[in-house]
């Protein structure tokens, strides 16, 4: 719903429950509201968590912001939108307090949740974020087949920066488990793409990762 669109239809339902007596407009009213309120808190959930990358600052607003989100998108019974928040509240948990065990559960309630409406991409970045609580928790095998997941998730729907971004973190663990020439591989391939998308920030991922592989006996 365009902005002035929601701002006449919240109107008239004030007006409808205020002064026409029609008490089931409040609750029409509330579904209006969430349906603007709920991906408002993921936008702004999700400029913190960059602001978070950038400086390495953190705000307890995003997590808020996000729980908020996925509690909104859950009345709506919005499948695809509560993965998309309860995977952000378990990065939250990974990224930026460091606990992966705390954020695994909402990775996996955010695949469930996708994979029930088919939403590869919230998909991708679920299951690339439990292959890294894996990875975390020495469980290589598996991580790699969930990176894996992740890159062909992204493939299928054409989110190239994603896929090289996971391209990337495919070969760290290739590197962590002794495989520097499959690392040196999957760097390739991503530098490709990150360029053919013009992936910028993620062609600098991969000169650094370059490096750290480069620097492993």
């Amino acid at each position: 719903m365009r902005g002035q669109d929601w701002i006449e239809r919240a109107g008239e339902l004030f007006e409808a429950a205020m002064f026409g007596g029609d008490t089931t407009a409040l609750d029409r009213s509330d579904d209006v509201l969430s349906a603007v309120e709920a991906p408002l808190c993921m936008a702004r959930g999700k400029v913190l968590h960059v602001r978070f990358l950038n400086d390495r600052e953190e705000n307890s607003e995003e997590l808020v912001l996000f729980e908020r989100a996925a509690e909104l998108y859950g009345r709506l019974g919005n499948a695809s939108g509560e993965a998309d928040a309860l995977f952000w509240i378990g990065c939250w948990h990974q990224v930026v307090k460091g606990d992966g065990a705390t954020g695994r559960p909402y990775f996996e309630r955010s695949y469930a949740l996708a994979t029930s409406v088919d939403d590869r991409m919230t998909m991708s970045y679920a299951v690339r974020h439990l292959g890294f609580t894996d990875r975390d928790a020495g469980r290589f095998d598996q991580a790699r087949e969930r990176l894996t997941e992740s890159v062909a998730l992204r493939r299928e729907i054409g989110f190239r920066p994603g896929e090289a971004a996971g391209l990337v973190a495919l070969a760290y663990l290739a590197a962590e488990t002794g495989d520097p020439s499959t690392a040196v591989r999957h760097l390739d391939e991503a530098q490709s793409v990150a360029e053919s998308c013009g992936a910028q920030a993620v062609s600098g991922w991969v000169d650094q990762a370059r490096e750290h592989v480069s620097a492993r006996p």
